[in-house]
């Protein structure tokens, strides 16, 4: 098995707010992220698609491709956006790194023909990131790191 990665880039802004939960409480649970007017991230995208390599070309899956999807699905959708109020797919969502990477999965999962897609890692900040992986029945899981 054999896994390649694909970095994209993206600029975007959010806050942390549960519309079900007072004032108070969202300034106690998600602190200056509960900024309403936002805040901006440069965050950085890691997909991984696993495979064995076609015996023709040697790779897992056409490189060029997998960034054509990257661009269509995700940086049109996400880049200089914020995350709030102009990405449908969030709505309902506080858009966490978390909820972010398991967005990208979701966009990404059906489009991948070549191999499987085997992780997707959000980076919010140097410091801080999120994978999504697929579980046995395939549905997506998210982890967190620091």
């Amino acid at each position: 098995m054999i896994r390649v990665t694909r970095r994209l880039e993206f600029s975007a802004a959010h806050f942390y707010h549960n519309p079900n939960l007072s004032a108070e409480e969202n300034r106690r649970i998600f602190g200056k992220c509960n900024n309403l007017h936002g805040h901006g991230h440069n965050y950085v995208l890691e997909v991984t698609v696993a495979g064995e390599p076609d015996p023709a070309t040697g790779m897992v899956l056409d490189l060029k491709e997998l960034k054509d999807i990257l661009q269509r699905e995700v940086a049109e959708r996400l880049d200089h956006r914020h995350l709030n109020y102009e990405v449908p797919e969030l709505a309902g969502q506080i858009p966490t790194c978390e909820n972010v990477a398991r967005l990208i999965w979701q966009l990404l999962e059906p489009k991948i023909n070549q191999g499987r897609l085997d992780r997707v890692r959000v980076y919010e900040s140097p410091d801080l990131f999120a994978d999504c992986t697929a579980e046995a029945d395939g549905q997506p899981v998210g982890a967190v790191g620091e």
